[in-house]
């Protein structure tokens, strides 16, 4: 992808794209399928992402509607009582971006606002408005994400004929939708999908194709983490038994060079990251 730079503006900050950054999941949601209900107060929200910047991540997700497969639509009000209040204080208090984790443009817009400074959104900038409202605010970066289907029907049956291709194809469409809105390239990261109405197989299709697409898209952002494809791939696994494949997911992924990485587990990631750093710079 031409023109490609090795920072990432986010508002008021700068996201360093060469080296793998942890983006840390923080759900303000009573039914997320990992940590639902844990941080819905504000109050409970503000400690975790305070504990995962201590952790080492580079950049915190606020999401305040649940993506899960059948999850159910979130009213518009009660999604921006979930996640501004939130979304202001950490954008006042932390030294790293904080991104809006929204399909939704008037929740984009009002995150903006409140000084998020990315939009990640799993709809790709479909929603009307929402490519002209990432086009008026310069300073914010964007995550297009490929889905197929919606949360509450995508995992029903998923099907393509070449996922790899496919995803690719939704993406190039995305990224130039993006650019005829004025999105520059420079401000965009995209994401497969990993889970997002995709069987084990498309998964581990599109996980072994990270080269390709990295070669092709430019800064990729990869979120596996605690995910039921590892419950389908070891014939059943608990969540709280998925943070070892995670880690282990996100290293590869780090090794296939995508550069942000979403994780709700970020000091075992952080963790991982620097000792296969500390190998690659070793003399």
């Amino acid at each position: 992808m031409d023109g490609v730079s090795t920072a990432l503006r986010c508002a008021g900050h700068l996201l360093p794209l060469d080296r793998p950054c942890l983006m840390g999941i923080l759900n303000v949601t009573p039914d997320s399928f990992s940590d639902g209900g844990r941080f819905l107060e504000p109050a409970a929200a503000l400690a975790q992402a305070r504990r995962m910047r201590a952790a080492g991540a580079d950049i915190i997700d606020v999401g305040g509607e649940s993506t899960r497969p059948g999850a159910q639509a979130v009213p518009l009000d009660v999604e921006l009582a979930r996640v501004i209040p939130v979304i202001e204080t950490l954008a006042a208090e932390l030294d790293i971006p904080v991104s809006i984790d929204s399909s939704k443009p008037e929740v984009m817009a009002a995150a903006v606002a409140a000084g998020a400074g990315m939009i990640n959104d799993v709809n790709a900038l479909q929603a009307p408005g929402a490519l002209a409202l990432a086009a008026a605010h310069p300073s914010v970066a964007v995550v297009l994400m490929h889905m197929q289907g919606q949360p509450r029907s995508m995992q029903s049956n998923p099907h393509y004929e070449d996922v790899v291709e496919e995803v690719s194809a939704f993406l190039r469409e995305r990224l130039q939708a993006a650019r005829n809105a004025g999105i520059e390239a420079q401000r965009i990261v995209v994401d497969p999908g990993i889970g997002f109405g995709k069987s084990l197989a498309h998964n581990l299709s599109l996980l072994k194709a990270l080269p390709r697409l990295v070669g092709e898209f430019g800064p990729l952002l990869l979120g596996v983490s605690r995910k039921s494809l590892f419950d389908k791939l070891y014939g059943g696994l608990p969540l709280e038994q998925r943070v070892a494949p995670s880690v282990q997911t996100a290293l590869l992924a780090a090794q296939s060079g995508a550069a942000i990485l979403r994780v709700h587990d970020v000091a075992e990631t952080a963790a991982a990251l620097h000792l296969w750093q500390a190998i690659r710079t070793a003399e």
